[in-house]
């Protein structure tokens, strides 16, 4: 991990829900190394043994991860925001991730005038499973208010824009939309076959993912629909999380032990995601999710449910095979058809990788965001 050094440098506090390797959790490295050395950050997670982020983050950066900062879980009393409010007062800017932060959120605009606090942006990426199908009306009430005080509202999709607007009642001059970007010519390489604990032969052709293992992904799904594709096909999870014991017992239960991998998290999605030939995803709920904008790049087809922007992220050519949300009957339909035809998947493919040089290279989310917290910062960030 990064150490603590660089005094008189500015200061950035990160408090996540989670910094275990995910979208917002790797955004916030691509972020924190492209800023470079001239800033000072301190990374707190709503569950602490979650840090596998961390150790992506460069050396050069100057990092430390408070071991006495105040719990970001627990009841909202105000003795406990208190808490959470002087914590924030060393800091130059405070950014703030989903749900899991949001007491964080409440503490800063109760106390930021009393004590004098830093600005903070806030991050909203999508929703947990407890809020897929539908939002919490005390959750809505709750962001509405704790937002108040926030410099920025940053969100990476239309339809999260909409609900920042509409539903938690924002000004318009406070929401950010910035849509995720990433180094899109390092996907265009050719990945090693054996860059995986599982080896991809010359005669498979593999749907992969790239993937948390969490209830919300609805991974068990991916296996029913994946699972009338003929024997050479392979499903390839890429990912960690609580859930791999149900995906193992349900590809047990249909007989595709033998078909069914997951080989755990990659550092690198770009090391991999050349090796699929149909990206998928079964997710209850998504909102602009950064794998897809990966396989976009690495020259795949796309076969999803048409949840969050999914639908408006991938070429034209791609949207016949985003369906229905909930639908396995439909997902395992253009599965099937993606799995039958080569020039098919091939001519996706290449409309993918132009769409997402053009929109969602990391260059430009990059320079929106170093304009954003240089704006509640008051000084340019290098």
């Amino acid at each position: 991990m990064s150490t603590p050094s660089g005094a008189g440098k500015p200061r950035i506090l990160h408090l996540h829900s989670s910094f275990s390797p995910g979208g917002k959790e790797l955004r916030c490295v691509q972020l924190i190394n492209a800023f470079g050395p001239g800033l000072r950050h301190a990374i707190v997670s709503g569950e602490p043994e979650q840090m596998g982020a961390a150790k992506l983050i460069s050396r050069s950066i100057s990092v430390d991860y408070p071991q006495d900062f105040p719990s970001l879980q627990g009841r909202p009393w105000p003795g406990r925001l208190l808490k959470l409010a002087k914590a924030m007062k060393p800091y130059d800017l405070v950014l703030t991730y989903n749900w899991g932060a949001m007491d964080a959120v409440m503490a800063h605009t109760i106390f930021s005038e009393a004590l004098g606090l830093p600005p903070l942006i806030h991050h909203e990426d999508g929703f947990n499973e407890d809020e897929a199908g539908k939002l919490k009306a005390s959750r809505n009430w709750y962001r509405r208010i704790g937002l108040g005080k926030a410099s920025g509202l940053v969100v990476p999709s239309e339809r999260l824009e909409e609900i920042a607007l509409l539903t938690w009642q924002q000004p318009i001059g406070r929401v950010k939309r910035i849509a995720n970007g990433i180094d899109t010519k390092a996907f265009a390489k050719t990945p090693r076959h054996d860059v995986l604990r599982v080896v991809k032969r010359d005669n498979e052709k593999w749907v992969g993912t790239l993937a948390g293992l969490r209830p919300v992904k609805n991974l068990t799904a991916l296996v029913r629909a994946f699972a009338g594709l003929p024997e050479e096909w392979q499903l390839v999870i890429v990912g960690e999380g609580p859930e791999k014991d149900r995906i193992r017992g349900e590809a047990a239960a249909l007989e595709l032990s033998h078909r069914v991998h997951l080989p755990g998290q990659v550092a690198n999605p770009a090391d991999v995601a050349g090796l699929f030939d149909i990206f998928a995803l079964s997710s209850h709920s998504e909102q602009f999710p950064i794998s897809v904008v990966e396989a976009m790049a690495a020259g795949i087809p796309v076969a999803a449910p048409a949840v969050g922007d999914i639908a408006q992220m991938v070429a034209s050519e791609n949207a016949p095979y985003i369906c229905a949300p909930g639908d396995e009957a439909a997902l395992a339909a253009s599965l099937k058809q993606l799995a039958t035809d080569d020039v098919l998947r091939g001519d996706i493919g290449l409309a993918n990788r132009t769409k997402a040089r053009a929109e969602f290279d990391e260059q430009r989310m990059i320079d929106t965001y170093r304009r954003l917290y240089a704006s509640a910062l008051g000084q340019e960030i290098r």
